[in-house]
C-alpha cells in the first residue's frame, strides 16, 4: 500500500467559534420550522466547537482533529473516531460546496490530520499492510490509542474516502488537479485499498460491539469504491481493487439483518436506516439493490426498525405505527440505559426526506407488496400500484410521509434543552438529555436531516449506474451482494443474467 504523503496545503487562521454549548433545563416550545432554522445553526456551530485547534470546546485537539465529544468522563469520547470524523467532515464539506466558503480551512486542516494519522502505528497495525487504517479511534494529539477496544472497524476508511472525493471532485471543478493528485489522492488511495483488500473480513459493527459482518460497513464500502474508480479515472489513476467482489446476505423477507453475528439480536438496527441514507443517491431511482431511501426494501425496513422502539420507550407511550417516535439504535441496546438516540431518530426523518426528493425527480411513486404495510400506516386506503405525480393519491402519500419525517424532528424538538445542544441520547422515560454530551455526530446529523427537508442534496456518487430489479428475488434468497465499479451492488440470482450488459 502506498504511504500517504503530508499535506502542504496552504491553511489560514481559522475564525473565532463561539464557547461550548451546555445543557440546558427547558425545551423548545416554537414552531418546527423555526427550530429547525436556529438549531442548525446551533449544530454547525457545535460541530466547529469539537474541532481543534480552535474548538472552543476541545482545548488541546490538533489541527484538524473532529473530537467526538467534550465529555471526558461518563462516559469519555474525548477521542477521534474515523467514522465518526469522516461522517462529520462529509457534512462540512457539502456545507462548503453549497457556498459556505469559511469552512476550507477547516476542511484542509482536517485532510492534514488524517494524512498524519493514516501513518500512525497501533494495535490494529500499520500502514506498511493497510491493518492500521482500520483503528477506530486515536487520541486528539494524532497519536495512536492503545487501550482494549473493539477493534478493527473497517466502515472508516470508506468513509473518509468518499468524504474527501467529495471535496476532491469539487477541486478538480476548479482546475486544481494537481492539488487534488498530491494532497487528496493518496490519503484516498490507501483507503480505497483498504476496502479492497479487507472488505471480506469481519469487523466491529458502527456501534463497536458486535463483530461480524455489519450492513452499514458493506454500503460504505460499496460505495467508495464505486466513486473512487470514477475518481481515479479523472485523475488518470487507477483503482485496480476497486472491482472487488463481496457477497453478504443481509435481507430477510421482511427487514434487514444489520448485523451478521451470533449475538442473540432480533437484528432490527437503525444501522439499515443509517446505510440508506449513506447510499442514498439524489439521481438514482427506487432501487432495491442499492439501498435506496425509496426503495421498497428500505421502507418497510424502515417501518420494521421503527415499529421496535414503539412499546420499548416510555416516552413512545401511545403512539400508534405511522407515527413518529423516539428512535435508539436496536431495541435490545442497554448501553447507558439503552434510549433513543438524537442521530437515530433523526436518521428516520432523514431516509424520508431523501425518499421524498427521489419520487418528486422521477415524477411517480410505485407502492409495491413490500412497500404496501409502510404506506398502509399511513393511509390505510393504500394499494398496489404506480402513480403519477398529477395524481390525488400521490400528492395525499408524499404528503403523509412528509408529515411522518416531519414528526421525527418534532421528537427531536420536544427533547432538545432550549439552548439547542444536543448530547448523545435522552432517557427513554422522560425525555432528559444523558450521555456524552455536545456529540459532534448527533450535530451532524441534524445538518443532514435539516438540509433534506429543505431539498437540498449532495452530488451523485454513482449509485444509479446499475439498477436491477431487487423484486424479482425469491424471499428465501436473502440480499446478496456484488461489488462491481461499473454497476454497483447487484442481487446474485440477477448477477449471471445482468453482469455482461453493464
Amino acid at each position: 500500500m502506498v504511504g500517504a504523503n503530508l499535506l502542504t496545503l496552504a491553511l489560514l487562521v481559522p475564525a473565532a467559534v463561539s464557547s461550548a454549548i451546555h445543557p440546558g433545563a427547558h425545551r423548545r416550545q416554537s414552531g418546527l420550522d423555526g427550530f429547525v432554522k436556529s438549531e442548525s445553526s446551533i449544530s454547525l456551530q457545535g460541530i466547529l466547537n469539537n474541532i481543534g485547534p480552535s474548538g472552543s470546546a476541545v482545548s488541546g485537539a490538533s489541527a484538524g482533529v473532529v473530537v467526538a465529544s467534550p465529555s471526558k468522563t461518563n462516559p469519555n469520547y474525548f477521542y477521534t473516531w474515523s467514522r465518526d470524523a469522516a461522517l462529520t467532515l462529509k457534512v462540512l464539506i457539502d456545507q462548503f460546496i453549497a457556498g459556505d466558503s469559511s469552512l476550507e480551512t477547516v476542511i484542509q486542516q482536517y485532510i492534514s490530520a488524517q494524512a498524519k494519522l493514516q501513518a500512525v502505528s497501533n494495535p490494529s497495525g500499520d500502514l506498511s499492510n493497510g491493518a492500521g487504517l482500520g483503528e477506530p479511534k486515536f487520541e486528539t494529539n494524532v497519536t495512536a490509542f492503545t487501550g482494549d477496544w473493539g477493534r478493527p472497524q473497517r466502515d472508516g476508511p470508506a468513509l473518509r474516502a468518499t468524504a474527501l472525493i467529495a471535496y476532491g471532485n469539487h477541486l478538480l471543478s476548479s482546475g486544481k488537479q494537481s492539488v487534488v493528485k498530491s494532497n487528496i489522492w493518496p490519503i484516498v488511495q490507501n483507503d480505497l485499498n483498504y476496502v479492497a483488500q479487507y472488505w471480506n473480513q469481519t469487523g466491529f459493527d458502527l456501534w463497536e460491539e458486535v463483530q461480524g459482518s455489519s450492513f452499514f460497513t458493506i454500503a460504505a464500502q460499496h460505495r467508495a469504491l464505486v466513486e473512487g474508480s470514477a475518481f481515479a479515472k479523472s485523475l488518470g489513476e487507477s483503482c485496480d481493487g476497486c472491482d472487488s467482489q463481496a457477497p453478504q446476505d443481509f435481507w430477510n423477507g421482511t427487514a434487514v439483518i444489520s448485523n451478521l453475528a451470533n449475538n442473540g439480536r432480533s437484528g432490527l438496527d437503525v444501522n439499515s436506516i443509517l446505510s440508506s441514507i449513506q447510499t442514498f443517491d439524489p439521481s438514482a431511482t427506487c432501487d432495491d439493490s442499492t439501498f435506496q431511501p425509496c426503495s421498497a426494501r428500505a421502507l418497510l425496513a424502515h417501518k420494521a426498525v421503527v415499529d421496535s422502539f414503539r412499546s420499548i420507550y416510555k416516552i413512545n407511550s401511545g403512539k400508534e405505527a405511522g407515527k413518529a417516535v423516539a428512535i435508539g439504535r436496536y431495541p435490545e441496546d442497554t448501553y447507558q440505559g439503552g434510549n433513543p438516540w438524537y442521530l437515530a431518530t433523526l436518521a428516520a426523518a432523514e431516509q424520508l426526506y431523501d425518499a421524498l426528493y427521489q419520487w418528486k425527480k422521477q415524477g411517480s411513486l410505485a407502492i409495491t407488496q413490500t412497500s404496501l404495510p409502510f404506506f398502509q400506516d399511513l393511509d390505510s386506503t393504500a394499494r398496489v400500484g404506480n402513480y403519477s405525480s398529477s395524481s390525488s393519491t400521490y400528492s395525499s402519500l408524499t404528503g403523509a410521509v412528509q408529515t411522518y419525517a416531519d414528526g421525527f424532528f418534532s421528537v427531536v424538538q420536544q427533547y432538545t434543552p432550549s439552548n439547542g445542544s444536543l448530547a448523545e441520547q435522552f432517557t427513554r422515560d422522560d425525555g432528559t438529555a444523558i450521555s456524552a454530551r455536545d456529540l459532534t455526530w448527533s450535530y451532524a446529523a441534524f445538518l443532514t436531516a435539516s438540509d433534506r427537508r429543505s431539498g437540498t442534496v449532495p452530488a451523485s456518487w454513482g449509485g444509479i449506474w446499475c439498477q436491477s430489479s431487487a423484486d424479482a428475488v425469491p424471499g428465501q434468497l436473502g440480499h446478496w451482494f456484488l461489488f462491481h465499479s461499473k454497476c454497483g451492488i447487484l442481487v446474485v440470482s440477477a448477477v449471471y443474467e445482468t453482469l455482461d450488459k453493464h
